[in-house]
């Protein structure tokens, strides 16, 4: 039996997320059935990142184990032709039986894009957030910096999910935020050694409240502290995140 890492990137709007549902398409759902039948086998894969409904992926990790003896690399090409159109295969490499993309350490970075403009644009509507108002770029900027670090996340994690796994706790270190603008389009990118539950909505969400003046940059530092999820700004929409990608730093 050989163990096969995929690395998949899939437009998420029309799944209810990575992980199988009892009613829904998701993207694992999708990726098994493809491998099953291409393959002959009752494949389940396992997936680094249960991203939510709507949320996008460009570098998610997923395994499988086979009997086929075709070479690791090749299973991306065969498999990108027995998928939909949003979900592609980036790449596909043979790895030992031990790995596991869950539980071994990652560093995981995410963006979330804010299309920040007078009126929507359709062509852009599927992977950004919209808002019209006029947003403080360097009041978020500041208020980013202050999430970075080893921290309790609390403040900042929705209920279920992933929330209290790792032992109950979520103690989580943030390595580095960036915030910048690309004419109308606002980027903010999160590196970190793993995220709670809709931990980098609400972190948008929060940055969003600052941008508008509703928060202050200084007031990050007193959420946190809170572990209080009613103390930080709404969740952001899924639309405007997807998962950049995911190292495994004792693989490398």
């Amino acid at each position: 039996m050989r163990r096969i890492k995929l690395t998949v990137a899939y437009e998420g709007t029309d799944y209810c997320g990575w992980q199988v549902q009892p009613n829904g398409t998701s993207v694992q759902s999708v990726l098994d059935r493809a491998l099953s039948t291409w393959l002959g086998e009752e494949i389940r894969t396992i997936g680094a990142s249960r991203t939510d409904a709507g949320v996008h992926a460009l570098g998610n990790v997923a395994v499988f184990d086979t009997e086929a003896r075709m070479p690791g690399e090749k299973f991306a090409y065969a498999l990108n032709t027995r998928l939909p159109e949003d979900i592609r295969i980036q790449e596909s490499a043979e790895v030992p039986s031990e790995f596991h993309p869950r539980f071994t350490k990652t560093i995981k970075t995410y963006e979330y894009k804010i299309l920040n403009r007078r009126f929507p644009d359709p062509l852009r509507r599927r992977d950004s957030f919209f808002w019209y108002g006029s947003l403080d770029l360097e009041k978020m900027k500041e208020a980013a910096l202050c999430i970075e670090g080893t921290h309790d996340f609390r403040s900042f994690a929705a209920a279920g999910g992933n929330t209290f796994e790792n032992g109950g706790s979520t103690v989580r270190t943030v390595y580095k935020t960036e915030l910048w603008n690309e004419n109308d389009m606002i980027h903010f990118r999160i590196t970190g050694n793993g995220f709670l539950y809709n931990m980098v909505r609400i972190i948008a969400g929060t940055l969003l409240e600052v941008g508008k003046g509703n928060l202050k940059p200084q007031d990050i530092p007193a959420i946190i502290e809170a572990r209080d999820r009613s103390k930080a700004g709404p969740t952001a929409r899924a639309c405007g995140l997807t998962l950049l990608g995911i190292r495994y730093p004792e693989w490398e």
